[in-house]
């Protein structure tokens, strides 16, 4: 396979993860035989400084004609003046809406070598692995809004889904629920939010399509707790854009580290884009003691969703697993007894792990090809 990957490292660590995927990524193709070639662009605060625009339009249509875009993170303190009219994150919010990105995928599995590097008990972990469908052009970070013009005067931001954006992201869920262990946990704040009593009643429809697959309907102060309490009861969480933005956060603790989560952002038309959910951590940039795997997963993803090469993800991914196994620990999931490396070091392993694990076989069609549901779906709802 032939395939043009746009790499946009950003700022802070940013450009030190996407090194590491990459690196993966040449990995695969010398084991596998395939040809990728890399275009970098300019997102976030980098692009700011460059050219004055959070996304630049080069930017843009480079991703609009690649097949798929790994991201690194954007922002830092430089770019952080509250009374910016530019900011890093608008390149993220432009980028999804621009390309109809309107499905973000966020795995979440704990690695068995990983069991102690959690803050909760080990028991409450085992088997952990569960996918959290968040709704990415819609709610909050995109509704009507409003900048205070002073100290005093006052803000919104405003929580605006249609029954069509909520009913699309719904049928991914369930889809990939098919495909998993059936269930499908819809978070809200029904109880209190006109906007959620819309998600709930669209989602509920959709569910009736659905027989294989049980819905399970939840307020989100109830899906945090219940994420600490029963980890391992989730499948498949369906949620809003800032909710899945926040549980996210709080399940990456479940998996050891924020650097261990990988995410895809897919919608219809275009490529994917694929990051890691963390930020850009300026505090450490340019130290080599960034976690790579979450961008490493995120290029298995890449693999799986927008390039359909299943075996080559599942590759990754069993590299990953072995390099953790072996007792290499970057420090954000350092214990007792681990072999420390950076970063870099870690990347490297990987991509051997990569070259010296698995059989050469053929790829084949994912049996969750996410963006074949999503094609699937506009067709249905034409």
């Amino acid at each position: 396979m032939e395939a043009t990957i746009v790499t946009l490292p950003g700022d802070g660590i940013g450009t030190e993860v996407v090194s590491e995927g990459v690196k993966a990524l040449q990995a695969t193709a010398d084991k596998y035989g395939h040809s990728f070639t890399f275009d970098e662009g300019l997102i976030g605060g980098c692009a700011i400084d460059a050219t004055g625009a959070a996304l630049p339009d080069g930017t843009l249509q480079a991703c609009q004609r690649a097949d798929a875009v790994l991201l690194g993170a954007v922002g830092g303190p430089r770019w952080s003046d509250p009374a910016a009219k530019i900011r890093p994150e608008q390149g993220l919010l432009g980028l999804r809406q621009e390309l109809g990105l309107y499905a973000n995928l966020r795995p979440v599995r704990l690695y068995e070598p990983l069991l102690d590097v959690s803050p909760l008990r080990p028991e409450r972990l085992r088997g952990l692995d569960l996918v959290v469908v968040r709704e990415l052009t819609g709610g909050i970070y995109f509704g009507p809004r409003r900048e205070a013009t002073s100290n005093g005067g006052t803000a919104y931001d405003t929580m605006v889904y249609t029954g069509d954006e909520v009913r699309r992201i719904a049928h991914i869920a369930f889809r990939l629920a098919q495909q998993r262990r059936g269930k499908v946990t819809s978070v809200d704040k029904a109880n209190v939010l006109a906007v959620s009593r819309l998600w709930r009643r669209v989602v509920t429809e959709v569910a009736a399509e659905y027989p294989d697959v049980t819905l399970e309907n939840m307020l989100v102060d109830t899906a945090a707790m219940h994420l600490l309490r029963q980890p391992t009861d989730f499948d498949v969480i369906l949620t809003a854009n800032m909710f899945g933005d926040i549980l996210t956060d709080e399940a990456s603790m479940l998996a050891g580290s924020m650097g261990m989560l990988p995410s895809a952002w897919l919608g219809e038309n275009h490529a994917g884009v694929y990051e890691p959910i963390h930020g850009s951590a300026p505090d450490i940039a340019g130290k080599d003691i960034a976690n790579p795997i979450a961008t490493i997963l995120s290029v298995a993803m890449l693999l799986r969703y927008s390039l359909d090469l299943e075996h080559e993800a599942r590759a990754i991914e069993d590299a990953v697993e072995a390099v953790l196994a072996e007792g290499y620990r970057t420090l954000d999931i350092r214990v007792d007894g681990a072999t420390p490396v950076g970063g870099e070091e870690m990347g490297d392993l990987i991509a051997e792990a990569i070259r010296e694990r698995g059989s050469p076989e053929p790829a084949h069609v994912s049996e969750v090809s996410t963006r074949a549901h999503v094609h699937q779906e506009k067709k249905s709802h034409a």
